[in-house]
């Protein structure tokens, strides 16, 4: 794939500096990547760039912890209004909206709020709303070796070796994560306001077709949960990946990007 175009913006009333990727040609597609940022992704972004135009923000920063930062984005509400300004100066009208893991979240989030600024929504693994009993939060503490077995169908696989190749850079993964899912990840200025689990009383305002996309051999949140979150958006579609675990994006890119590319096409 060609080296993808690189936009800088000023949002959050000129307070916020982000970059945006841009790659692709085709309809506009705006993919919100997860807490290991946007490296390990690349490659499925290049498959989703074959039909789309993909645009891929990195997640804004914030100022706690730093006294002279001059912006702030604590909460799931600021980053809602954050996208929403993103898209506008984007001039993007109601693309479809693809997000991983808590980028997976984010994307729901938004589509809640603004339903009319979304056209189709795919949501890849999106761990962590609404049940205390997820075992997310001492998964975390493991080391990468003892990790693999949980994230991969094969942890020896080139999905496992892409994924713990991208160096351990604040700005490029997130390798520390807060206590708790619905709290906040974050290493050095980098931070994730988390949508709380309010959002299970706000997916009803989705009006975009959903696609919910999951690997069948997932051993930290099991398949069965996609059931329990499709149950919550109305007309949600589930798709389980074979041959592929926790981060199916990444073992299988071009099967989820297939089913993802074929469902944003109608």
């Amino acid at each position: 794939m060609a080296t993808p175009e690189v936009r800088r913006l000023r949002l959050w009333q000129n307070r916020v500096e982000t970059e945006v990727e841009i790659a692709g040609s085709g309809p506009p597609l705006v993919y919100l990547h997860g807490p290991w940022g946007l490296a390990p992704d690349r490659a499925f972004v290049a498959r989703l760039a074959e039909a789309n135009t993909v645009y891929a923000p990195r997640h804004p920063g914030t100022s706690r912890g730093d006294p002279e930062a001059v912006h702030v984005l604590d909460s799931w509400l600021d980053l809602v209004v954050y996208y929403g300004e993103l898209i506008d100066r984007l001039q993007l009208g109601a693309p479809a909206l693809a997000g991983h893991s808590f980028g997976g979240l984010m994307a729901a989030e938004f589509a809640a709020a603004a339903p009319r600024s979304v056209g189709r929504l795919v949501l890849i693994d999106p761990v962590g709303l609404w049940r205390d009993d997820l075992p997310v939060k001492n998964w975390m503490v493991l080391s990468d070796r003892e990790r693999r077995p949980s994230l991969f169908a094969d942890p020896e696989g080139e999905g496992a070796q892409r994924f713990f190749g991208v160096p351990n850079d604040p700005a490029e993964r997130v390798d520390v994560l807060a206590q708790f899912v619905w709290a906040q990840a974050c290493t050095g200025k980098f931070v994730w306001p988390v949508p709380d689990r309010g959002l299970k009383n706000r997916t009803h305002r989705i009006a975009a077709p959903t696609l919910i996309i999951w690997g069948k051999a997932d051993r930290i949140i099991a398949p069965a949960y996609a059931q329990e979150f499709a149950t919550r958006i109305a007309g949600a579609r589930i798709e389980l990946i074979e041959d592929a675990g926790h981060l199916p994006h990444l073992e299988q890119p071009d099967a989820v990007a297939k089913v993802a590319r074929d469902f944003i096409g109608g």
